[in-house]
């Protein structure tokens, strides 16, 4: 039965679930498998139920391993099958990262194209949460680096229930980056798949003084400082990228284009990371375009702490993205003004 309610409102949680549903009805290959998954109904309880409706053999339990569990849905997925691996929060998806980099995103390079790795694997990310440091990370940008996976971050609840199915469609390997903060959120689904390319960005709200380009659990703040910069004066656009893997270059560049200004707001940490990778593509392709340097927003260069007010602060919020506006509103960034 579908989670929808009468006013077409689903969690996040409900949204995902109910694309694998109806996932698993449509197709016998696909099957979903990970750490607690079945009998618990998931850590974040995105699977409850589905045990009773599918059967163990179709909602498995796996041991404590990523690196095993993982290693048998790209054996699945070269079998025929159509697996979703559901991996517990980001961090622990490095204890498979061999798996997912030295095998998932490179069997079809090395085999000529003969053997390709149709397997979805859906991670919780993202801090806010209270989970400390080991259980907080923002590593999306990290494995947007690696040629051979797409990479994905629903940031509406729609995105949540219509992103799967392309996802599954695929015949190589996508990560879905689901945050953890959109879980228990709640947004209006869509009756039908809108039939969104998975690599398409989308323009969330429209504006002609900057842009704002993020992904993911910041979409919504992006969305909240845009409301508030309105206030100001300012309209801001907000660019929804979903994509990380590849990157919609047109889409950024023609909302460039219209604002000349821009703002990537990411929850990762700002060293090496994707906000600079967007950053330096914009400079590449639409200099001329810019009145004003590319700022960024991005969560401090520490471990995020437990305490909830420290974590808070440490990441991208509508203050920090507002003041980053206006700085560049004036031909400024963050970091010319601490200078």
């Amino acid at each position: 039965m579908s989670a929808t309610d009468n006013n077409g409102q689903m969690t996040g949680r409900e949204a995902m679930r109910e694309a694998m549903r109806q996932a698993m009805l449509a197709d016998d290959r696909v099957f979903l498998m990970g750490e607690d998954v079945g009998r618990y109904g998931g850590c974040f309880a995105v699977s409850a139920g589905m045990l009773d409706e599918f059967g163990p053999d179709r909602v498995r339990d796996t041991p404590l391993s990523e690196s095993a569990f993982v290693g048998a849905g790209i054996g699945a997925a070269i079998g025929g099958m159509r697996p979703i691996v559901e991996i517990m929060t980001v961090n622990f998806s490095l204890l498979a990262l061999d798996q997912i980099m030295n095998n998932a995103a490179t069997l079809r390079h090395m085999s000529g194209g003969q053997v390709g790795v149709p397997l979805v694997i859906r991670m919780t990310t993202g801090g806010g949460r209270q989970l400390a440091a080991q259980h907080s990370h923002s590593l999306d940008g990290w494995y947007g680096h690696i040629p051979g996976l797409k990479i994905v971050a629903p940031g509406t609840i729609d995105d949540f229930r219509w992103m799967l199915g392309p996802a599954l469609d695929d015949p190589d390997p996508v990560i879905i980056f689901e945050n953890g903060g959109l879980y228990g959120a709640s947004g209006e689904v869509s009756e039908t798949d809108p039939g969104l390319p998975l690599d398409r960005a989308i323009v969330r709200r429209s504006g002609h003084d900057i842009s704002l380009i993020t992904f993911g659990g910041t979409l919504p703040t992006c969305l909240d400082a845009a409301q508030e910069l309105a206030t100001q004066g300012v309209e801001a656009e907000v660019v929804d990228l979903r994509s990380l893997r590849p990157l919609d270059d047109t889409t950024i560049m023609s909302s460039i284009a219209r604002t000349h200004r821009a703002i990537v707001v990411d929850e990762g940490w700002k060293s090496v990371g994707i906000s600079g990778e967007i950053a330096t593509r914009i400079m590449e392709q639409a200099f001329y375009e810019l009145d004003a340097p590319v700022g960024r927003v991005c969560t401090a260069e520490i471990p995020l702490p437990y305490p909830r007010h420290l974590e808070l602060a440490a990441m991208p919020s509508v203050d920090r993205i507002v003041a980053a506006a206006q700085l560049a509103m004036q031909g400024r960034t963050p970091e010319m003004a601490v200078a």
